[in-house]
């Protein structure tokens, strides 16, 4: 069954705005996008949403609904009561192009900052190997859509304009993480993960955990290793004179050492 669902939505540019009310009929099984896209179509043209898959796997419509960073197409309207209000506003930590619709560039900005997969050369019959068991220590961080709203909820940035120079956010995190733990990537990520992407400045309070769509464990499964492998770097004394005296990180057969 059908019902009006008290709307709101804000509206404006970087230049302000405002949040306005639009009262709009909702059918059983929709979702805060379904919403979205009828005002669109009955009552507001104009309103700039920014959405492409609807299903979960492409990212595009973060916005925070009722102050929390969700995907739109992905908050059912039955987790709320049918008499109850829903704002929905755009993602807070980055600037506002056009109500919904906000700037993301500062993560691709990111993204260039991290070196590419930097493999060993081939073995003598052309081929690389590695053990199961490391392949899949990675595998849920591929699983990333980069929706962005770790970043989003990450205080960090979003309460500190400040420090978007210096800190590169829990996706790049992840990115690191998932690098550093490859078994063939030979870069040493552990000094980049401090040094550029400021990962010392993660207070871990799990907050992009939290909001992760795909239920990655960006905090536990990530962050905190990498916390820990640049500990060891810093402070263990046996790995701080290997890396003096040029022990590698990875042994013979490319496995990573914990």
């Amino acid at each position: 069954m059908g019902y009006t669902l008290k709307l709101r939505v804000w509206r404006g540019d970087k230049s302000g705005g405002e949040i306005k009310d639009y009262p709009v009929e909702v059918s059983e099984g929709e979702v805060v996008l379904d919403a979205i896209h009828r005002v669109q179509g009955t009552q507001a043209g104009d309103l700039a949403v920014r959405w492409n898959c609807k299903a979960g796997k492409c990212g595009s419509c973060s916005a925070e609904v009722n102050g929390k960073p969700r995907l739109m197409c992905m908050c059912r309207l039955s987790d709320f009561e049918e008499d109850e209000t829903i704002t929905v506003t755009p993602m807070r930590t980055f600037p506002v192009i056009r109500d919904l619709v906000t700037d993301v560039s500062f993560n691709y900005e990111k993204a260039k900052e991290l070196p590419s997969f930097a493999p060993p050369p081939r073995d003598a019959d052309n081929k690389r190997r590695m053990a199961q068991v490391d392949v899949e220590r990675g595998q849920e961080f591929r699983k990333c859509i980069e929706c962005f709203l770790c970043q989003n909820t990450c205080h960090v940035v979003r309460d500190h304009e400040e420090n978007k120079q210096a800190f590169a956010g829990p996706r790049f995190f992840l990115r690191y993480a998932e690098l550093d733990m490859h078994p063939l990537d030979t870069n040493d990520r552990r000094k980049l993960a401090q040094d550029a992407a400021g990962l010392g400045m993660c207070n871990i309070t799990k907050c992009c955990t939290e909001v992760c769509p795909e239920g990655i464990k960006i905090t536990d499964n990530a962050i905190i290793p990498m916390k820990e492998r640049v500990a060891d770097r810093k402070f263990d004394p046996l790995v701080w004179l290997g890396s003096k005296i040029g022990i590698r990180n990875k042994d013979d057969d490319g496995r990573v050492e914990l």
